[in-house]
């Protein structure tokens, strides 16, 4: 059954607190590539998330997001920025209060800056689906399919920040090898919508998000493009490791 949440946003069952962790971010094939570092805080009746990723060689990713949780979950803001040595190379930004969304490449001299649709309580980006998904665990579990919308960046300059609908399902119950553990985790897939002519420009791939089981529901991975849907595919792991293992059926 697919559910579309028009009418109403998502109801906060799991308020997120005060929270310090230090993830790994890994290829795709499992091999760790950064340190990460995760802070969550409440501040001035807003839930604040920053998520910084330090590789070896100088890089250094940051996320940035900003939510209200009462009476619904809202996000408000979400950044993103790759810095090499300190100076900047990439910077996506999405104001969910103004509908702007930005996006520069410092390789390509690119500056693009666009005035989006986006719908409070049914719009996210990045961290955001996270937090989404976690508050729609049950009604996902018991075989939901919700569609909320997503802020991506197309690689073509002249298109800008785009916001498509994303159909969210439960993949189910899976074991994954990170930090030496093998945690089980409920799988979340968050499949986007695209219509049939853009496909011949682009692929976006499925993004994947794993929560502890049983509950209570917390992040344990994710899975998805860095940013750009032609940017190569990324691990995140809760549990930072050399090696991280692919997830596999977790059975009875």
């Amino acid at each position: 059954m697919c559910v579309t949440l028009s009418a109403f946003a998502i109801k906060v069952t799991e308020p997120a607190a005060a929270s310090h962790g230090y993830p790994g971010l890994c290829d795709i094939n499992g091999k760790k590539l950064a340190d990460g570092e995760f802070r969550q805080w409440v501040e001035t009746n807003r839930l604040h998330i920053v998520i910084t990723y330090k590789f070896s060689a100088g890089e250094v990713y940051e996320e940035h997001s900003q939510f209200r949780q009462e009476p619904e979950l809202i996000q408000e803001k979400w950044s993103w920025k790759e810095s090499k040595h300190g100076r900047s190379q990439r910077e996506f930004a999405v104001d969910f209060l103004t509908g702007i969304a930005s996006a520069h490449i410092r390789q390509d001299n690119k500056d693009v800056s666009k005035k989006i649709n986006i719908e409070p309580g049914r719009t996210f980006a990045g961290f955001g689906f996270s937090l989404a998904v976690s508050n729609l665990r049950k009604r996902l579990l018991s075989g939901e399919q919700v569609q909320l919308k997503a802020v991506g960046f197309s690689p073509f300059p002249t298109l800008g920040p785009q916001v498509v609908t994303v159909t969210i399902s439960h993949g189910g119950v899976q074991r994954m090898r990170m930090g030496g553990r093998s945690p089980k985790g409920d799988q979340f897939i968050i499949h986007p919508e695209i219509p049939f002519i853009a496909k011949f420009f682009v692929d976006v791939p499925d993004t994947r998000i794993w929560l502890t089981n049983p509950a209570p529901a917390g992040f344990l991975r994710w899975e998805g493009p860095i940013v750009l849907p032609t940017d190569p595919m990324i691990r995140v792991d809760l549990i930072s490791g050399e090696k991280s293992g692919p997830a596999e059926a977790a059975g009875s």
